[in-house]
């Protein structure tokens, strides 16, 4: 792919080309595959501006924004919100095969996984086309005689929403289609290491003629300027984050002089609990998947097995011959099954906790940095399995996000339910067991906010997603995902008393 143009910010309807320009690279081979201009404070208060369409210092560049807020009514409008939503799912439509061929390039996904997350962006979009029509009331009731109550939902102001590399798509729609269903208008901050991508993104809601100028803003950042700004400014009502707990609990530190709605999912450390009457011709191939999508740079990675004792042997020796056998290679090859990590410095981390943990862990796979000729312009680590028993260590506590997996033995449900609590960590978690009762009561007294039963990763648009514990706060998707962006006003009308 050839250097092109650099890629601006869509700031109150138009392109703004200010900021400093910066590369993108593909960690599959290391070379430049574009250009893009870096947001900085600037662009983020003028951003921020457009959206709120209220801020003294940035009256110029709002005026536009302030205009279209004022005239459209576009947080009463849900007709016209839904309408935006199904051209914006529309236009991003037309664009998921290069969407998914950039993203592939830019944050090393392989193709059927970006091809699979522009795809479901627009579904998820979709979904919040109808969620924006059937979110316009409250509850009414009449508790004491002649007073009558009723509940409105209305939009909380500017949402900010921060996304991260590793799914930039599918993670900014999922805040921003509820965000602009409730009312809101939102700033966007992308990550530079996808912004190619953003581009094909930002030029989708630009094409979306249903919605105003200043609506939705798209800002591309390789610094730490936009996001700091989106999180402290008092214009910015709602926060959506998606991204590391550290950085989650810097936020909420940030967040707190201005108390704005805070919506957090953070990282996780997914127990893959297999019981002794598991199916393990089926089990194996889920636990290689569930380490390997997304190249382990995923918040719902399969990084704990936890197996029974009776089958521990069994399924040690076929989970190891299984990473073994898998093959790493760049992205855009359809035979690999690991594509690269998202850069060098990714590889180097996730090889230092490797090593590190050889001192307390069992070596069962030590996988670790490619170092073929063929590959070594990237950013490439083998699987890994490391046998634990502690629970106080690294390898079990930290989310190391990279293709990295402890192997685990339990003695019976409750050392199992233990185990797989015993980290600050509460996303996702599976258990593979015949029986029904059995997965009821240990999916009930697992702290975790999605459960999966005998499968690994199944998502739908039609249910919430969130975490428990320090994976998060709040929940995107399904039916309540709207709430996290609105506020709950009450009516009481006192009927006058008879003369």
């Amino acid at each position: 792919m050839s250097v092109i143009t650099p890629v601006r910010n869509l700031i109150d309807g138009e392109w703004s080309g200010s900021g400093s320009v910066r590369e993108s690279v593909d960690p599959s081979d290391g070379e430049v595959v574009g250009t893009y201009v870096s947001a900085g404070r600037a662009e983020a208060e003028a951003a921020v501006a457009a959206a709120r369409a209220g801020r003294a210092e940035a009256e110029a560049a709002v005026a536009a924004a302030r205009t279209a807020f004022d005239t459209t009514g576009w947080s009463r409008d849900p007709a016209l919100r839904s309408r935006a939503l199904s051209e914006l799912a529309d236009r991003i439509a037309e664009r998921v095969p290069a969407l998914s061929r950039t993203l592939t390039r830019e944050n090393g996904k392989r193709l059927e996984e970006t091809a699979w997350e522009a795809a479901i962006s627009v579904d998820w979009l979709r979904y919040s086309v109808a969620s924006a029509l059937t979110q316009v009331a409250g509850r009414a009731a009449e508790p004491v005689p002649g007073q009558y109550f009723h509940s409105s939902p209305e939009a909380m102001g500017v949402a900010g929403i921060i996304s991260p590399w590793n799914s930039p798509l599918c993670l900014t729609v999922r805040a921003l289609g509820p965000a602009i269903g409730a009312g809101c208008t939102a700033v966007v901050k992308l990550p530079g290491q996808t912004a190619l991508t953003n581009a094909l993104f930002s030029e989708a809601v630009a094409a979306t003629e249903s919605l105003p100028p200043g609506v939705v803003n798209v800002l591309t950042e390789a610094g730490n300027e936009v996001a700091p700004l989106l999180v402290e400014s008092p214009d910015v009502d709602v926060l959506s984050y998606t991204g590391s707990t550290h950085v989650g609990r810097l936020i909420a530190a940030a967040a707190a002089p201005t108390l704005k709605r805070l919506n957090l999912e953070l990282g996780g450390k997914a127990p893959l609990i297999v019981f002794d009457d598991a199916d393990l011709d089926a089990v194996v191939p889920q636990l290689v998947l569930a380490l390997t999508l997304m190249n382990g740079q995923f918040c719902c990675t399969g990084s704990r097995v936890l197996v029974q004792r009776g089958i521990a042997d069994d399924l040690r020796t076929r989970l190891a011959t299984a990473l073994e056998a898998v093959k790493v290679g760049p992205a855009t090859d359809p035979s690999a099954q690991l594509g690269p990590l998202i850069d060098k410095a990714a590889v180097a981390r996730v090889e230092s906790l490797v090593e590190e943990a050889t001192a307390y862990a069992k070596v069962i796979v030590r996988g670790g940095p490619v170092t073929e000729p063929a590959l070594a312009g990237g950013a490439f680590f083998r699987p890994a399995l490391l046998e634990v028993e502690r629970l106080d260590v690294p390898l079990v506590r930290q989310e190391v996000f990279g293709p990295v997996q402890t192997f685990e033995i339990f003695e019976d449900e409750a050392d199992a339910i233990r185990r797989a609590n015993a980290t600050e960590f509460g996303l996702a978690a599976s258990v593979y067991t015949h029986d029904d009762l059995r997965a009821r009561r240990v999916g009930r007294d697992l702290r975790f906010g999605g459960i999966w039963v005998n499968t690994w990763g199944a998502m739908s648009e039609h249910f919430e997603q969130g975490g428990f514990k320090q994976s998060g706060i709040g929940v995107l998707c399904g039916p309540s995902a709207i709430h996290e962006f609105q506020n709950l006003k009450t009516y009481v009308t006192v009927a006058p008393r008879p003369s």
